[in-house]
């Protein structure tokens, strides 16, 4: 009879713990004892529609992960399924408001990760904030997610300070080219000043050799106008610091105006492979050849990381998940890789934020973070904590020659 009353006790408790889970699941938006519901906005169409590929190759990432059985034995993130909604706004705040308001009020989203866009991004800080739902890895390298934390305390980057990869740049030109004239292109918003604004600390005393500084609207049709006054200000190396519409123009334009500056910096959320080539295809021909960008991410258009563990898994992925996803070409897309990369990133912060994650756990996760990324490069952590709220700070520079990017310099961190 004791054995019996002792069986049923340990039944009870072990209820009663499953019950205090599902009910503590229960509690917070966006979770339940099978599911969590994130969200995000993207430009699926408009002036960075090139960066569309990223949501889709995240959501595929999120389907391996829900169909697989993870370290814990369980399919999900502790047996829970990641369900990821996003919605197109253009590249457009206003429309990046309204979208974010209804990942948030009727789509009851946990959290909003991956956002893509420095505007759009500052655009709903505050309201995110004030409604204390974590706005996790934006895909913006603006400064500000990494140093205003303490007025916005639930939101977080993932990748790179544009400031810290200005400043490489800026100081690869003053070691390099000290005597070089630099004409500079940049977006004209707090994206392209941040860059701006680091390529002038990397140069230092050099920062005078900035002989011309054009800007452009992201809503403009063409940066034609800004390029031919870079050509003709005599600058002989060219900083390109836009999205990838505008970089391609930029290339093309300077090619069709016989400009050919020897040295070309773009910046990395434009200097992929594939984007590249495709410039170089589009008109910019051999120009191209003379651009040097940074990576963080291992290259998926690179023969060197085939044999790699991470890039057989993100082929794997691509495989099964992504629509088209065994072509070549789409495998070799930075973007679809960089988006397969921070999905993962926000899987490994899921887990830690325990078996009944919370709002508030998942960002005291991101804001005490050390972790390895096996997309990143070897030596590149993902690591926040006091004093440093940048999960990645390091980067390396490479160089474009015929559709292949290779490394100059070694892993630099800021």
């Amino acid at each position: 009879m004791r054995r019996y009353v002792v069986s049923a006790f340990a039944l009870v408790a072990a209820l009663a713990v499953a019950v205090s889970a599902t009910t503590a699941a229960a509690n917070e938006t966006g979770v339940t004892a099978r599911t969590v519901k994130i969200g995000g906005t993207f430009p699926l169409t408009g002036p960075a529609s090139l960066y569309a590929p990223i949501p889709a190759a995240m959501k595929a990432y999120f389907a391996y992960v829900n169909a697989r059985k993870g370290p814990d034995g369980k399919r999900g993130v502790g047996g829970r399924q990641i369900v990821f909604t996003f919605y197109d706004d253009g590249y457009n705040p206003a429309n990046t408001v309204q979208l974010t308001r209804r990942l948030v009020e009727q789509d009851k989203v946990f959290a909003v990760v991956g956002s893509l866009g420095t505007e759009v991004n500052l655009s709903v800080r505050p309201y995110l904030n004030s409604r204390k739902v974590p706005q996790l890895l934006n895909a913006s390298g603006a400064t500000i997610w990494g140093t205003d934390t303490a007025q916005f305390p639930w939101t977080v980057g993932w990748q790179p300070a544009y400031s810290l990869e200005g400043k490489i740049y800026g100081q690869a030109i003053a070691r390099n080219s000290p005597n070089a004239k630099i004409g500079v292109l940049y977006q004209n918003d707090d994206y392209g000043k941040d860059y701006l604004a680091g390529l002038k600390a990397g140069l230092g005393g050099k920062a005078s050799n900035i002989i011309a500084e054009e800007a452009y609207e992201v809503t403009a049709p063409s940066v034609a106008t800004q390029v031919a006054k870079l050509r003709a200000s005599g600058a002989t190396v060219f900083a390109i610091f836009a999205t990838p519409r505008f970089t391609i123009q930029a290339y093309v334009i300077a090619r069709n105006l016989g400009w050919n500056p020897p040295v070309i910096y773009t910046n990395s959320v434009s200097g992929t492979d594939t984007l590249l080539t495709t410039a170089q295809k589009a008109g910019a021909g051999t120009l191209v050849n003379n651009t040097f960008t940074v990576q963080y991410l291992k290259d998926p258009a690179s023969p060197s990381w085939n044999n790699d563990a991470a890039m057989k898994l993100y082929r794997t992925v691509m495989s099964r998940y992504y629509p088209n996803g065994s072509n070549a070409a789409v495998q070799a897309n930075g973007y679809n890789y960089y988006g397969v990369a921070v999905a993962h990133a926000f899987v490994q912060l899921l887990y830690k934020a325990g078996k009944s994650p919370t709002r508030a756990g998942i960002m005291k996760a991101a804001r005490n973070w050390n972790e390895a990324n096996p997309f990143l490069l070897p030596g590149i952590r993902q690591k926040t904590g006091r004093g440093d709220q940048f999960p990645i700070g390091c980067e390396r520079i490479v160089k474009f020659t015929d559709g292949v990017l290779a490394p100059v310099s070694k892993v630099k961190c800021g």
